[in-house]
């Protein structure tokens, strides 16, 4: 039975004849090199990790009003819109700037330590789990968003709102885990099953 690997330039799949391949549509070298994969994944995500710390550290936030400033993170925003009745804000933020780059964090990892193992779930769990955390990557993103959204509507003579340094942080640990996701070789869960 023939094997077949898709050219990553064109997406043309080709029979993979175990030598040196090229693609028959657009006649780029393909490559077989699954450990780059699991190395660019584990790299894009210790980048993300080690950039959620400052995002949750470090000030989202910078209102001016009447002259004096105030600063709040992610987390104290949330617990201020709670504070003031804002319940279903509060919630979507902690979900979409907490929770969910969380949750990405341990399902990419999971993904790589089983892929590299080889025996912590089967294949099909794995192959949804892959989908899962690619769908819900974007929502990280929401806080941003906000954030952009209450610089650009209230700027007052009285109230100036300003984005804070962990807005950097935090956009760039989002992009960086959306880059794990998307360098993950999907091969790496098919082979190890096999």
């Amino acid at each position: 039975m023939a094997e077949y690997i898709r050219c990553p330039i064109c997406e043309a799949v080709n029979i993979d004849t175990k030598k040196e391949i090229y693609c028959r549509r657009c006649k780029q070298k393909i490559y077989h090199d699954k450990g780059y994969s699991y190395q660019l994944t584990l790299a894009y995500l210790i980048t993300g990790m080690i950039l959620f710390v400052p995002a949750n550290l470090y000030p989202m936030l910078t209102t001016n009003t009447l002259g004096e400033e105030t600063t709040s993170t992610i987390i104290g925003g949330i617990l201020l819109l709670w504070e003031h009745g804002s319940y279903p804000i509060a919630l979507i933020i902690l979900f979409a700037s907490v929770f969910v780059p969380i949750l990405k964090f341990i399902m990419i990892s999971y993904l790589l330590i089983s892929s590299r193992y080889g025996r912590l779930t089967q294949k099909v769990n794995k192959q949804k789990l892959f989908y899962i955390t690619e769908i819900i990557g974007p929502w990280s993103m929401i806080d941003v968003f906000v954030v952009a959204i209450l610089a650009a509507l209230v700027q007052l003579s009285i109230v100036k709102i300003e984005p804070g340094p962990a807005t950097t942080a935090f956009a760039l640990m989002v992009f960086f885990t959306l880059l794990s996701a998307l360098s993950f070789d999907t091969r790496l869960i098919w082979e190890k099953n096999r």
